[in-house]
């Protein structure tokens, strides 16, 4: 489990062909500083187990499914992106509760400067729509924001917003992003889990009946 808080911005630094995914490696010093063989590291929002590592680099295998659900598939060497070890138990809960599933892409809409920080509007796929509400959290790339406005129910393109501060400008990808880029996207792991219950509600009701 993940917090979106991001620790640093790696580096990719190889991709090679392995089997019907690819093997990925980053520079990340601060991640692979106490990383083990099978720790969970999450590169920009999706979650990798680590394969190999040394003193300034870790492997990961990524998987088909994965590179067509997320923006993994598109990095080419020195590309950078946001790395997150893993939440210890113990430790303060910061963002909000991330799995490093990712639920899918969007693609920044528009980005408006002010004088300290950044409103990002990003379109996202229609199903994702009813996961996304004003003042509820979203990852987008793996870091932790909070909904600063959202599109009507009856919009046939559905949107978000997020007021980005410097400090995630600075310390995250996200302040390098322009329009028509994509990013990943993790709604809510509550929302998720009510959509799905409600989506079994009339059959409970039904066979409660009999």
């Amino acid at each position: 489990m993940f917090t979106g808080i991001i620790e640093e911005i790696g580096e990719v630094t190889r991709l090679e062909p392995s089997g019907d995914g690819v093997r990925l490696t980053l520079r990340a010093p601060l991640a692979v500083a106490d990383a083990r063989h099978g720790d969970s590291i999450a590169v920009s929002g999706v979650c990798l187990t680590v394969v190999a590592q040394d003193a300034q680099t870790f492997t990961a295998d990524v998987m088909q499914q994965t590179l067509d659900m997320s923006t993994l598939g598109a990095l080419t060497a020195g590309a950078p992106v946001n790395i997150e070890r893993a939440m210890p138990v113990g430790a303060r809960l910061g963002g909000h509760v991330v799995q490093g599933h990712i639920d899918g892409t969007g693609v920044v809409a528009d980005v408006r400067p002010g004088d300290r920080w950044q409103v990002v509007r990003v379109a996202m796929p229609p199903h994702l729509a009813p996961l996304v509400v004003d003042k509820g959290s979203i990852a987008v790339d793996g870091v932790s924001l909070t909904v600063s406005a959202v599109s009507d129910a009856a919009e046939t393109t559905p949107w978000f917003e997020v007021s980005l501060i410097p400090e995630t400008l600075e310390a995250t990808t996200l302040g390098r992003r322009s329009p028509g880029d994509p990013v990943n996207l993790e709604t809510d792991i509550l929302a998720r889990h009510v959509q799905r219950m409600l989506a079994f509600a009339g059959d409970a009701t039904e066979g409660g009946s009999r």
